[in-house]
């Protein structure tokens, strides 16, 4: 059992409130759309056993692990997070091997990123990405020294990412390279790497991903389809002018919950993916609006935590909040660009909102690492000992 020195414990007063609620807000509104945007496909699919609250109750389900798992990881403290940190990195990557392996990893559309686990499949690169957030906070801890030098700061760190880099694009999941990277240079960056080295490897990294996208097929179809989707409306742009089509109907303040028609057969991965596009649909501008201000909250919160945390020279912790703010932050612009066609469609869960328990767990142990992070702030501040 973990726990601090702190006698007695803290009163919930202590906690930040509005980013809890803000919380629990999000996992609420998923949960409703989520059922609302999965009724049809579950009612009519021979796999739900043509039930509508197929995909709620698993939602539901998921909602309660994340919550379960939260409330777990809170009584950690970030000086334990900080020892395992090297530990769960690697398995991490143990993970990423193991989807690898034929007849492990289970294959979905083209993608083989699920481990079976009998009742729920466990997807490795949501793990992940929390993972990477604790392993290159702690070793930008470790290597403040040498965070100008590109041979003993950035090049040990640049070969383990290659090494993440090249397991999650042997699945393919683009999406997930994309916010990993981001959240390893924004650390980096965070703890001090010279600005001349992080636009020049920012630079690099701009040229990689164009060279991805052009050496492989169906991603450059995607960008391709993303830059006109009415080009070929049946075709490659299917998706996108469906979720376009979905933000068309809702206007100001939406067709009414329950009532969408792009989620009856016609927009693909109403539920996950694009979720967004569904609620556009039903909640109308002001419904994306919030959801667009929720996130921004959490990131503002997660960046103000890690200010306090390193104004207490707490700066592991302060790394850490703020790569978990990078990490939301990005991923949620990236879904909300592709559902609005500004960015090419990639296989990315809006956070908190989308249906996919790895997801959910994942992002709901993030905020708990956050609030500790926030917790023990204000302890320090008080005067008592973590």
């Amino acid at each position: 059992m973990f726990y601090t020195d702190v006698k007695p414990r803290a009163p919930l007063a202590e906690y930040d409130q509005t980013l809890v609620w803000t919380t629990v807000l999000l996992l609420g509104l998923g949960l409703v759309m989520v059922y609302s945007a999965s009724i049809a496909i579950a009612e009519g699919s021979r796999a739900t056993g043509y039930q509508p609250g197929y995909y709620l109750a698993r939602h539901v389900v998921f909602i309660a692990a994340g919550i379960a798992a939260a409330v777990v990881v809170f009584q950690i403290p970030l000086r334990l997070w900080q020892q395992a940190a090297p530990f769960l990195f690697m398995l991490g990557v143990g993970l990423l091997i193991l989807v690898l392996i034929p007849g492990v990893g289970r294959e979905v559309n083209g993608s083989q990123r699920w481990i079976p686990l009998y009742i729920v499949n466990l997807q490795p690169s949501e793990l992940m990405k929390l993972f990477v957030v604790l392993y290159a906070a702690d070793y930008t801890v470790r290597k403040a020294a040498h965070m100008d030098s590109f041979r003993k700061g950035f090049l040990p760190m640049l070969v383990v990412m290659l090494v993440v880099g090249g397991l999650l694009l042997r699945e393919p999941d683009f999406g997930a390279f994309v916010v990993i990277t981001v959240i390893a240079m924004g650390i980096l960056f965070l703890g001090g790497m010279n600005w001349k080295l992080f636009a020049g490897l920012f630079g690099l990294l701009l040229v990689g991903f164009v060279l991805l996208i052009l050496a492989s097929p169906y991603r450059l179809q995607r960008v391709i389809g993303f830059m006109d989707p009415w080009a070929d409306p049946f075709g490659k742009g299917y998706q996108l002018s469906h979720a376009l089509i979905a933000f068309g109907r809702g206007e100001w303040l939406g067709v009414g919950l329950g009532a969408s028609v792009e989620k009856l057969f016609y927009l693909p991965e109403a539920h996950t993916d694009f979720l967004l596009a569904v609620i556009a649909e039903e909640l109308g501008f002001a419904g994306v609006a919030a959801i667009i201000l929720a996130f921004a909250w959490i990131v503002v919160r997660a960046f103000a935590i890690g200010r306090r945390a390193a104004a207490l020279e707490r700066y592991f912790a302060a790394l850490v909040a703020q790569g978990i703010g990078l990490w939301i932050g990005v991923q949620a612009i990236i879904n909300i660009g592709v559902n609005m066609g500004m960015l090419p469609t990639k296989g990315l869960p809006l956070p908190l909102l989308s249906f996919g328990g790895s997801a959910i767990v994942a992002t709901c142990c993030a905020l708990a690492v956050l609030l500790r992070a926030d917790w023990e702030n204000r302890q320090l501040m008080r005067g008592f000992t973590v």
